[in-house]
């Protein structure tokens, strides 16, 4: 377990592939990321689909929460246990995502969905950090203040 602090604005879920990557640099052709598994380097062009963990977010009854408040709470949740396999059931997935994120929307949050959380989360958890940058919003209001 590494000591440092995982951004999840760097850390990208790419569309057809499995795992995540770590933004490396912009290329001409798309970005040049990382796989967080096996740190096995490759590029991927513009037409990919390329999403940031940090833009992430899930939908509940009154709001979108933020995938990484959500990963917090699945950590609150858990402890230091892995979060469910993607291959639990769907009982299994819905009843874990009650503790974790209990307003989570019957409707929008789809099993398909929590499958992809909890691998990521597991994956964070292996090959990252649980423990996040803070977003720039926190950073904001703390200058605000000073």
């Amino acid at each position: 377990m590494s000591d440092m602090k995982t951004d999840l604005t760097k850390i990208l879920a790419i569309s057809g592939q499995s795992g995540l990557f770590l933004y490396i640099s912009q290329a001409r052709s798309g970005a040049i990321v990382e796989s967080l598994a096996d740190k096995k380097r490759s590029s991927f062009g513009m037409s990919s689909k390329i999403t940031s963990l940090a833009d992430i977010s899930i939908y509940t009854d009154e709001e979108e929460v933020k995938l990484q408040q959500v990963f917090l709470n699945m950590k609150e949740v858990l402890g230091e246990d892995d979060a469910p396999s993607a291959k639990s059931s769907p009982e299994e997935l819905k009843a874990f995502f009650g503790k974790a994120l209990p307003t989570y929307d019957r409707d929008r949050f789809y099993v398909s969905h929590m499958k992809k959380v909890v691998e990521w989360y597991n994956c964070l958890k292996k090959y990252a950090s649980l423990d996040f940058e803070e977003t720039e919003t926190a950073q904001t209001e703390d200058q605000e203040q000073a």
